[in-house]
C-alpha cells in the first residue's frame, strides 16, 4: 500500500516545481498579461470543471450561496494577484519578482492580526525586520537580464502588490472551510474568465502552435494540474512539512530563470532574496528569532492559496 506521507510530498513536489515554472512560460508566450490570465483562466477553469464533475461536487449541500460569493470575492482578489505578479516579470525579472512575493505571508500576519485578532508575536516582527532588510538589498540594484524592461522599482512595487492580493485571497479563504477546495479554485478561475473578458485583446492571439501550447499549458498543468496536486497534499501531509516544502516554488523559479535567461542576480539582490526567504520560512514554520527551542506558533500554509 502506497505511503500517505510520501505520497503527499511527491504531490506537493510536483506542484511547487510547476509553480515554479510559471514565469518562464509567460515570459515566453510573449502574450499581454490580460490575455495571458484569461487564458490560464479558460483552460485552467475546464480542468477542474471536469474534475468537480467527476468528485460529484456540484450539489447545494456541498456550498452555500454565501460561501459561493466569498469564493468568488477571492477570485477578484487571486486574478488581480496574478495580473499584478505577471506584469513584474518582464519588469523586475523572475528571480526578484518571486522574492518579493514571498513577502505574503507577512501580509497574511499583518490581516490576520487586524481582522482575525490573531496574536502578533514578538518573533513574527522579527522575522518581519529581516524581510525588510532584504527588500531594501534588493532594491539597490537590478539584474542583468535581456527580457527586463526599464521600470525595475515599478516591477518591485507591482510584485508587492500581488503579495498584498495573494493575502486578501487567502484571509477570504480561512472563510471557506469545509468547502472543496477544487470547487473553490473553479469558481475563482470563473470569475478570472468574467473578469477579463473584456479586457482579454483577441486580435494579439498566438498564430503558431507554440503560443498556444504555451497557454493551454499555464492553463491545464499549471492551474488544473497544480491545483490538483497541492490539495491532494494538504489533506495528506502536516502543516510543517507542507510549509517546509512550499518554498521550493521560490527556489525553481530562481534556478529557471538563471538556466533560461541568464539571469545573473548582483551579490547584495542574492542576500536580499536569501533574508526575505529566510524570514518567511521562519515566520511559517514558527522559528524563533530570539531565542532556540522556542515553541511559537504556526501559520497554517494548508489553509492558504497557493501562486501562482
Amino acid at each position: 500500500m502506497t505511503n500517505p506521507r510520501a505520497h503527499g510530498t511527491a504531490e506537493m513536489t510536483a506542484a511547487m516545481i510547476i509553480s515554479g515554472t510559471i514565469g518562464l512560460f509567460v515570459v515566453l508566450s510573449r502574450q499581454p498579461v490580460a490575455n495571458i490570465v484569461f487564458w490560464r483562466c479558460a483552460f485552467g477553469a475546464l480542468t477542474l470543471l471536469v474534475t468537480c464533475t467527476v468528485l460529484g461536487l456540484f450539489s447545494s449541500s456541498v456550498i452555500s450561496r454565501r460561501q459561493i460569493g466569498l469564493a468568488a470575492l477571492g477570485g477578484v482578489a487571486i486574478v488581480t494577484n496574478w495580473l499584478l505578479l505577471f506584469s513584474a516579470y518582464p519588469r523586475a525579472s523572475i528571480s526578484i519578482a518571486t522574492a518579493v512575493y514571498n513577502t505574503q505571508p507577512f501580509m497574511l500576519v499583518a490581516m490576520g492580526a487586524l481582522f482575525l485578532g490573531e496574536r502578533l508575536t514578538l518573533g513574527r516582527l522579527g522575522w518581519l525586520a529581516l524581510a525588510f532588510v532584504g527588500m531594501l538589498a534588493i532594491v539597490q540594484g537590478r539584474p542583468e537580464a535581456g527580457y527586463i524592461g526599464h521600470d525595475y522599482l515599478l516591477g518591485i512595487a507591482l510584485a508587492l502588490g500581488a503579495a498584498f492580493f495573494y493575502a486578501i485571497a487567502a484571509i477570504i479563504t480561512k472563510k471557506l472551510k469545509g468547502v472543496p477546495p477544487h470547487l473553490i479554485a473553479l469558481i475563482q478561475l470563473t470569475v478570472g474568465i468574467l473578469m477579463l473578458a473584456p479586457l482579454a485583446d483577441f486580435a494579439a492571439l498566438p498564430t503558431d502552435l507554440g503560443g498556444w501550447s504555451l497557454l493551454v499549458t499555464l492553463g491545464v498543468v499549471h492551474t488544473g494540474l497544480m491545483y490538483i496536486l497541492l490539495y491532494g497534499a494538504i489533506q495528506k501531509l502536516p502543516t510543517p512539512l507542507t510549509g517546509a516544502l512550499s518554498f521550493l516554488y521560490p527556489m525553481v523559479a530562481i534556478a529557471v530563470d538563471f538556466l533560461a535567461f541568464g539571469i545573473r542576480l548582483q551579490p547584495t539582490q542574492l542576500v536580499g532574496a536569501g533574508l526575505i526567504l529566510l524570514a518567511a520560512a521562519g515566520s511559517t514554520l514558527g522559528w524563533s528569532a530570539f531565542r532556540i527551542g522556542a515553541g511559537n506558533r504556526m501559520v497554517d500554509r494548508g489553509e492558504d492559496l497557493q501562486e501562482s
